[in-house]
């Protein structure tokens, strides 16, 4: 790992009405995607498979998931770092339920996201692709 990077993968989860699932992580604040590092040794379906099945008590649906690329934003978290995520689409079945280290989960509009604090990964990349991928637009790195 690069100093001051830290590698994860992510998962981009939406309901039937196009919103999209976000937790919030015990003692902090921003919302972002479930995921989080791989272990050693782990692929990136592995470990977002294990982070989902961990933070949220539900199993990912493995034929849904695919590759929405690779994005880097400041650490919502972790201060002096960057986060570098492969973030995955991924439908998930069973109860949603947050556990581990999740305080909250909501679901929320990508085009209309209120007043919900984001992490800067979520805000920057994440919703922009939430929105062109509902609209049934190709995403073109942060723009439709």
């Amino acid at each position: 790992m690069d100093a001051g990077t830290i590698k994860i993968v992510a998962a981009l989860i939406c309901d039937d009405a196009g919103r999209m699932l976000l937790v919030r992580k015990r003692g902090t604040k921003a919302f972002m995607q479930p995921g989080g590092k791989r272990d050693s040794g782990e692929d990136d379906v592995a470990a977002l498979a294990r982070e989902i099945a961990e933070e949220l008590g539900c199993r990912v649906v493995s034929a849904s998931i695919r590759s929405l690329g690779e994005f880097d934003a400041i650490a919502a978290n972790e201060p002096g770092f960057r986060v570098q995520a492969s973030l995955y689409a991924a439908d998930v079945i069973g109860e949603i339920t947050p556990g581990r280290e999740i305080d909250e989960t909501i679901w929320i509009d990508p085009a209309t996201p209120s007043d919900v604090l984001l992490a800067p990964l979520t805000r920057d990349h994440v919703l922009p692709l939430a929105v062109c991928l509902r609209n049934g637009e190709a995403p073109l790195g942060n723009n439709c």
